[in-house]
């Protein structure tokens, strides 16, 4: 990651055009973090005002398309995707089903709480929206809508607070992971129940 920021400083004129190539790479589940280019492009924008808007737009813009290339892989390649190696361990048939279901029940609030889980999550439920024929045009808008709200709420607080809010911010995802994951085991302990 610190080769890359060197690369992006020492490249500034073109930072938001590669901020945003890095980020499309996630679409394809290469592991870059989107939020350290949320924060790589905070930082970047603090020190060089007059390309905030251009920064924050390579990035906002770079993880909405990287969730649609991810969405448009397990939708065009289908369960085929689990047959590549790459993929195949990334997600198996039972969580595709288990998050289809949630798709089902809690339709952008999946979208939403799940934007802001780290650990690889995201791209998780973005190929299972694909990889369960969910809407294009649903999944599109609401991603754009949970999209524009973990972008602009991360940016802000990396530009505003920078270094200060890493530990905050890690804590919260932290917690959003394990509420995420209590509700996935209240609801698999309710379904054998029944």
């Amino acid at each position: 990651m610190d080769a890359l920021v060197d690369v992006i400083q020492n490249h500034i004129e073109y930072a938001p055009v590669i901020i945003f190539g890095v980020l499309l790479l996630a679409g394809f589940n290469i592991p870059v973090s989107e939020d350290g280019m949320l924060f790589i492009a905070a930082s970047l924008a603090i020190k060089n005002p007059e390309i905030l808007t251009d920064l924050f737009l390579a990035v906002y813009l770079g993880s909405y398309c990287s969730d649609l290339i991810c969405y448009g892989l397990g939708r065009l390649l289908g369960p085929n995707i689990l047959q590549i190696r790459f993929f195949a361990g990334m997600i198996r048939q039972d969580k595709i089903d288990k998050i289809h279901d949630y798709y089902q029940r809690y339709g952008i609030l999946t979208l939403i709480f799940g934007r802001f889980i780290p650990f690889g999550v995201r791209n998780g439920l973005f190929l299972t929206a694909g990889l369960g024929k969910m809407s294009a045009i649903k999944f599109a808008c609401s991603d754009l809508f949970a999209c524009t709200i973990s972008t602009l709420s991360f940016f802000s607080l990396y530009y505003h607070f920078g270094t200060a809010v890493i530990e905050y911010v890690m804590e919260f995802n932290i917690v959003i992971f394990i509420l995420a994951l209590s509700v996935v085991g209240y609801v698999y302990l309710r379904k054998g129940k029944h």
